[in-house]
């Protein structure tokens, strides 16, 4: 009888485990690997888990805003900062950064392969009336595609061959090449997904300071959504942004190819 009630009292007694810290981070880290890559090295030298969900920047920053989320690792600066200056966030860090192309199939009836600057070839993609793809989903990677476009002074609903599919990168990889049109991807997920399911879209337009495609971390303020898992998340930020963090991130690759640099500032 008494060991029963010292089990009792001594499970009592006992700390529950620690709700796991809900990061909302992008399809392309995920995509690629990276996020578990990432995570399960987090997690076993920290004991700390972490729950990913995997979505667009803008429903990420959706999900930090309702207090759905303790931490974001997404890539999108403008809204990044908004969401920061909203007071959505209490701290926000520089993480890593990789690089967008613009892809699209062999024969490219556009004539834009070579090019760095992707005005011209949204211009030919334009004048041609050429397929282009976009994620249309509120993401960083349709975000950077819009701005793109305004760089380029074209406003791409009026185009003859402007198609949004409304889903992630994968999605409009695989119909792009399917309809054999052109579309802008970050190179993680397009390696990946070829690795997967292999595709004839090749990269066509690489190289530019303007496909430069830098991520950030979001801390979601505590004192607005005190439910969460705060001090894991700050945990996940500074392991991150460590030395430790840096180096695996700069380790990751995907057939060879370094994929994220680190770029954590002290």
């Amino acid at each position: 009888m008494w060991r029963a009630l010292l089990l009792v009292f001594l499970v009592g007694c006992a700390e529950p485990e620690a709700q796991p810290v809900r990061l909302a981070t992008t399809t392309s880290t995920a995509n690629s690997g990276l996020v578990d890559h990432l995570l399960t090295a987090f997690t076993e030298e920290t004991g700390i888990r972490v729950k990913p969900m995997v979505v667009g920047t803008g429903r990420a920053l959706a999900a930090g805003q309702n207090g759905d989320a303790d931490i974001l690792l997404v890539h999108a600066r403008p809204l990044e900062d908004a969401f920061l200056a909203e007071g959505h966030a209490s701290e926000r860090r520089d993480v890593m950064y990789n690089d967008f192309v613009i892809a699209g199939p062999p024969s490219d009836p556009a004539g834009i392969r070579g090019f760095e600057r992707t005005l011209y070839p949204l211009l030919k993609i334009r004048d041609t009336g050429s397929l282009f793809v976009s994620r249309g989903d509120r993401s960083g990677t349709h975000h950077r595609e819009r701005a793109l476009w305004k760089d380029a002074g074209i406003e791409p609903e009026g185009l003859e061959g402007y198609t949004e599919v409304g889903g992630g990168m994968a999605a409009c990889l695989i119909y792009a090449d399917e309809k054999k049109g052109y579309v802008l991807t970050d190179r993680g997920t397009y390696l990946a997904v070829r690795k997967r399911k292999p595709f004839d879209l090749e990269i066509l337009v690489e190289g530019h300071p303007t496909l430069r495609n830098p991520y950030g971390l979001l801390l979601v303020d505590p004192e607005r959504h005190p439910g969460g898992n705060a001090a894991g998340a700050r945990r996940l930020m500074d392991w991150l942004t460590s030395e430790r963090g840096q180096a695996l991130i700069g380790a990751f690759r995907v057939d060879g190819e370094t994929l994220f640099h680190p770029n954590a500032r002290p």
